[in-house]
This record gives C-alpha cells, structure tokens and sequence, in this order.
C-alpha cells in the first residue's frame, strides 16, 4: 500500500527569532505550552498575564512568552509508536493467522558454544502479541539434548517472571530448525509491554548463543522490536547477563483484522490530519499575531521533544532580550509576581549560579511508561526542580544556550535540566514548606484547569 506524502504549511520561520528588543528585564517569563493548549494559554492571558501588563511598575519588569514547537507532528496520532513521540507505527504486510518465530539463523550459520551462562535480550511490543512458546539453541554436535537450561520472560522493571520454561535431556520439547521449544501458558502482551527473554544454564558449560546482529529478528512486519545497547555501549540497568540470543521464542499477532482495518484507513487518516495541521498553523499564527507573546522554537511539538524547546528557547531569550532572571513555568499554572518578586527580595536572589524551586532528590530512573528513560545510564537522577517551576540566574541560562547544540536531551525536560546542572553545580535554593501554603504565600501553583499528569509543584498544586 503506497501512502500519500503531503507538505504541511508550517509557521513562518521568521517568527521564531524577532528582532533584538533593546529594553531590559528583571524576569524573563517563559511558558510552555503545546501547540493546541489555545484554552489553557487564554485563561493566563485573562488572568495573571492580564494582571501584570495592567501593572504600572510590574509590566515594565517582566516579560512573558509562551514556548511553543514551531511544527505539528505529520503522523497522526493513531499511527504513531506511542503518543509522547512522533515516531510511525511502521507496521507492513503483517504475518497473521500463523506463529512466528522470533529469531532464525541462516541455513549455513550454526549458533557456537560461549563461556556465557546467562544471556538476555529485550523486545518491545509495538501491537499485541501472544507469545506461545519459548526455545533455547541446541549444540549441533549433541547427540539428542543434553543441556539444562532455564528460559524466563519478564516485564520490564519486575523481579518475579511471567512464564518459564526448563530444558533438561529427559524433558526438552520439540525441536523446530537449529532451536529446542516448550510450549508456555499464553497471555495477550499489549502494546508498548517491554519485556526481556533470559537464558540461563544450569550446567557448567556456557550456553549456545549468538551475538544479537547475526541472527535475523522476524518482527512480524513491524509488531515487535528489539532492544539492543548497541556494541560497545553500557548495557541497560535492567539487561541480566550478556545482551544476546541463546535460542528465540514463537508468537502470534492478536487481534489482525483490526490491524488491517487501520492499516488500510491510514491514507485517509492522514489527508485528514494533514488537513488538520495547516487549519492549526492558520489559528497559531493569528494568534500570535493578535497577542504578540508567542515564541516559536524550531522543534516539532511533542512531549519527548520538550527538553529541545526549552534549550531553544533559552537561546531565544540570551540572543533577543536583555534580562536577571528566567523564570520557566507551564501553561497550567498560576504565577504571583508580586509574590514572586517579594521573594527575590527576601531571599536576595540576585546573584550568579542560583536555582530556586521545589527539587527531587535521588528520583528513580522509570524504565517503563511516560517518563521511560533508556539513556541515563544511572539508578537514579541527579537533583532536579519538578513542577509548577524553577527560577534560575541569567548566567546560567547563557551557559545553557551556549552549549544547547552539545547538551543531550533526556525523556523530560525536568529531569534533563537537573542532570545539565549537575555539571556546573549551581546554589540550589529549595522552596521552604511555608512558601507552599495555599493561597497565602503561593508563588507558583497549578490551576484547575490542568489535566495532565505532573512530577509535583514548585509550590503548591490546587485540588
């Protein structure tokens, strides 16, 4: 099936660096907002944005811009790999109503005794999948089976494994080509389950394996992939073992007319969306240009994208404006900027190298879900501000957009910016339990409106 490609009429890039303004600031304001938040950024603008550019003093004070992703995604949401990217579910001529085996070797390839005893591989599941049977590679040479070797399938991030298998000489299941399977009690692994296969012998001798990019993965025509470190990096906190395959497993695909229902509804869901994306640039553009507070950084505007909005938004700030301190918030938040400023005052925060907010101290890297983190090489987080939002120094904003196009993104853009700051080490002044207390007191807090899932507040999150 040959899908249409179609060029989206995006925003002009003139918008996304205006000329230098000459006038200086005590606060740079920056919001992020996502591109179809119009509701969410229109109660600010009645409310304490309206408030401050009716301030006589505050006004002259305080800039704020909302940060939005210049480009809309082109993959609809339906066809994406997941809804926090804007990768394509590339799913073709899927293999349906058979089993599949997981790995396959060559005809002429035969897998070679290692020293390894315990080999895993991880796999994600990119639509729903039965997994019937779990297999271990067998020594050509044998006469009959003459291993024991357990095989055990886990969800990522869980210590008790969902189903395993036991091979032994007087019990080691049928073989099919070069592997040895036993049948395993069949449950539906949905789709985004991470889960890793782990080989183990019982014997002495290590297990027959191969390395991971000689053997062919049957993916099934795109429902499956496979999770690899790649040679020469650090293996994933989670890997048991050495990262390769010492023998496969055979699945089904579930659920195949509905897979084939929107594979072939997908054209005409993409005219649509398509569609969709110029009739959202129109009401942007008009938008920002009837309100004037509107910063379109080069991204496409998605949640795993975040982290680059805020790096290009602080190069935004340092090459147009002239200012002390940024303070970065979300569109969902409420901000007090006399109460902010008392603050500032109170706690003489107007030096270099300062980060004022609510922080996180030795977060857990989630290897799984919305916030999956499968780059941070570490068990935990280095000291991050979660929330409502954080405050930090000017030098430090100069130091982030001097070194944006070096700086490596991470799955949020939170926890990004406390493993950034980890290494310049700045103050960290932490939000006191008093500045929390709801209304009196409150600086920064989440409004009603929201309806997003968040880390935490700055200062205090409203019911």
């Amino acid at each position: 099936m040959t899908i249409p490609i179609y060029c989206c009429l995006f925003l002009d890039q003139s918008a996304l660096f205006p000329p230098w303004k000459s006038s200086h600031y005590d606060v740079v304001v920056g919001v992020l907002s996502a591109r179809n938040n119009h509701e969410l950024r229109n109660v600010i603008r009645g409310t304490w944005l309206k408030h401050l550019l009716q301030h006589p003093a505050l006004s002259q004070r305080v800039l704020v811009k909302f940060i939005i992703g210049a480009h809309g995604c082109e993959v609809p949401v339906e066809d994406r790999e997941d809804p926090y990217s804007c990768k394509l579910l590339n799913i073709t001529n899927p293999v349906l109503s058979q089993e599949i085996e997981a790995f396959s070797l060559s005809e002429d390839t035969s897998p070679g005794l290692s020293e390894d005893r315990v080999v895993s591989v991880s796999f994600r599941v990119l639509y729903p999948i039965v997994i019937t049977s779990l297999g271990v590679f067998y020594d050509a040479s044998d006469v009959g089976f003459q291993r024991n070797i357990t095989v055990k399938l886990y969800q990522a991030e869980q210590e008790e494994a969902l189903f395993v298998a036991r091979f032994s000489p007087p019990s080691c299941g049928v073989q099919v080509n070069k592997l040895w399977y036993k049948p395993v009690e069949q449950f539906i692994l949905p789709e985004s389950f991470e889960g890793t296969i782990v080989w183990e012998s019982q014997d002495l001798q290590g297990l027959v394996s191969r390395n991971l990019h000689k053997v062919t993965v049957n993916d099934g025509g795109g429902v499956l992939r496979v999770i690899t470190a790649g040679e020469g990096a650090l293996p994933h906190e989670f890997m048991e073992g050495v990262e390769g395959v010492a023998g496969g497993f055979i699945y089904t695909i579930q659920e195949g007319d509905a897979l084939l229902k929107n594979l072939h509804s997908r054209p005409r869901r993409l005219i649509d969306h398509i569609s969709s994306l110029q009739e959202e640039d129109a009401l942007l553009k008009e938008e920002s240009s009837l309100y004037d507070d509107i910063v379109f950084v080069d991204v496409v505007d998605t949640y795993r994208n975040v982290p680059a909005k805020l790096l290009n938004f602080y190069k935004w700030t340092v090459e147009t404006t002239s200012f002390d301190l940024l303070l970065k918030t979300d569109d969902d938040c409420y901000i007090d900027l006399e109460a902010v400023f008392n603050r500032i005052a109170l706690k003489k925060l107007d030096g270099p190298n300062f980060w004022w907010g609510n922080f996180r101290l030795n977060w857990a890297v989630d290897r799984t879900g919305k916030w999956q983190e499968l780059e941070y090489p570490g068990p935990a987080y280095p000291a991050f501000a979660c929330g409502s939002g954080y405050m930090i120094s000017s030098d430090i904003v100069r130091w982030l957009a001097s070194n944006s196009g070096r700086l490596k993104t991470y799955q949020g853009e939170d926890v990004s910016m406390g493993i950034w700051m980890a290494a310049i080490g700045p103050k960290r002044y932490q939000v006191s339990t008093s500045e929390r207390v709801w209304p009196q007191g409150s600086v920064v807090s989440r409004t009603a409106v929201s309806q997003s899932s968040h880390r935490g507040s700055v200062v205090n999150e409203s019911d």
